[in-house]
């Protein structure tokens, strides 16, 4: 069970701890893009950014950032030429 006194806010979730999480910067350089990147796709829908509960800064969850990588890793099929 966690402690009440210690979980941290994050919208719908509830985090523990802070090292689990990535700031934008850290997050950019372990995919391999650039932070403006990242709030892209933040926007968009394509990764979930989560907020720090005292400055309001994107963090990431590294299980995320893994997901994202792994499909980019994914082999994509070529269609035959005609």
């Amino acid at each position: 069970m966690v402690d009440q006194a210690r979980a941290t806010h994050f919208g719908d979730h509830r985090v523990t701890k802070l090292r689990d999480f990535l700031r934008i910067s850290e997050a950019a350089d372990y995919l391999g893009v650039s932070p403006k990147t990242l709030r892209n796709w933040d926007r968009a829908g394509k990764i979930v950014a989560h907020r720090h509960p005292v400055n309001q800064y994107r963090l990431f969850k590294r299980e995320d950032l893994d997901t994202v990588l792994k499909q980019v890793a994914k082999p994509t099929r070529r269609r035959a030429k005609a």
